[in-house]
């Protein structure tokens, strides 16, 4: 197996020039880079990763936790995050907290073991004990999708945050229904206590009060975050007495159980019943009909995390911050327009 030390022979170049290419830790000319990296191809050397970060006391990896495996919408996240950090030369080691915080709190933990540098962490809706672990290790953390309240202090903890626009959008859904001429529109919630179940409820009331409504609290209902808690939610939207004749589900496992209750209704979409949903999905437009959706720029997400981690790395003691970044308004079908002509995006 070729060392270091054989790179540097065939280079023509010291040791040190050597881990200064491959550690990018120090600028280097270009023509002695490139001598270097065709060495390294020659050569087929590859990077000691653990003597490295005995030295540098960096692994070069990055922890991720998510709920890939139960939501769609976060394997999408993933891909960014992933694609991000091997441009960067880092590895990525994931763990599933299962939205819930005591779990949440035991993987952090896992991969705080694991020496990763730095952690891209979507938190529950109660993050108290993963910001206590997190503050306690002086972890650098990035807050993904769900935002949290942690105040910074000073010496204390910076916890930047990337997630998208959540009220805005959801008001835009209202609005497009109630502009079709829909009174009664039910909002399916996601899980209390995320903030993005909290910012996607304000949404749908500003949108009612942009457009004249009046607020009932009989057609807002909590699918927590999940397709099975959407379909008792819906299902018990539509015993109401006067059910609504628009729908909106806050994100796409909640728009797979309301599918799943419309039919178990015998409801058709939308001749019964006009539906939208937020969180575009690779198969919404193959439902018949097609489902109109707000699209978020998860893998864009994903990516842009991994490159604030890198930042607050680089720089530990620069003031945190929040990215928030735009989302689309997918129109098709199942709003109950004729075609999707003459739309504007």
């Amino acid at each position: 197996m070729a060392t270091m030390a054989d790179v540097a022979r065939s280079a023509g170049v010291s040791v040190a020039t050597v881990s200064h290419v491959l550690n990018g830790t120090r600028p280097v000319l270009p023509h002695t880079r490139q001598a270097v990296l065709d060495a390294v191809e020659e050569l087929g050397y590859t990077t000691n990763t653990l003597a490295r970060a005995l030295v540098t006391s960096r692994t070069r990896s990055i922890g991720l936790a998510v709920s890939a495996i139960r939501n769609p919408y976060f394997t999408e996240i993933l891909q960014g995050v992933e694609a991000a950090a091997l441009e960067a030369g880092y590895s990525l080691l994931l763990a599933d907290p299962h939205d819930d915080p005591g779990h949440e709190r035991k993987v952090v933990q896992l991969l705080h073991e694991r020496r990763v540098d730095g952690m891209i962490v979507a938190p529950s809706a109660d993050p108290r004990g993963l910001l206590a672990y997190l503050g306690r290790h002086d972890v650098p953390a990035v807050f993904l999708d769900r935002l949290v309240k942690a105040p910074e202090t000073d010496g204390g903890p910076r916890f930047d945050q990337v997630c998208a626009d959540s009220a805005e959008p959801t008001s835009r859904l209202v609005a497009h229904l109630a502009g079709l001429g829909h009174r009664r529109i039910g909002m399916v919630a996601g899980m209390p206590g995320l903030s993005t179940t909290t910012e996607r409820i304000m949404g749908y009331r500003s949108g009612l009060a942009f457009a004249g409504l009046p607020y009932d609290e009989r057609l807002l209902v909590h699918g927590d975050s999940e397709s099975a808690g959407a379909e008792v939610a819906v299902a018990a939207l539509l015993s109401q007495a006067v059910p609504p004749t628009a729908l909106i589900t806050g994100n796409n496992a909640m728009t797979i159980g309301a599918l799943r209750a419309l039919r178990a209704h015998r409801l058709s979409v939308p001749d019964d019943i006009a539906l939208c949903c937020f969180d575009d999905f690779a198969w919404a437009d193959l439902f018949s009909p097609r489902l109109t959706a707000i699209a978020q720029p998860s893998k864009d997400i994903g990516a842009r995390a991994v490159r604030v981690l890198l930042e607050r790395l680089a720089e530990p003691d620069r003031p945190a911050r929040t990215l928030r970044l735009p989302c689309t308004f997918v129109h098709r079908t199942s709003c109950g327009c004729p075609s999707e002509e003459g739309i504007p995006s």
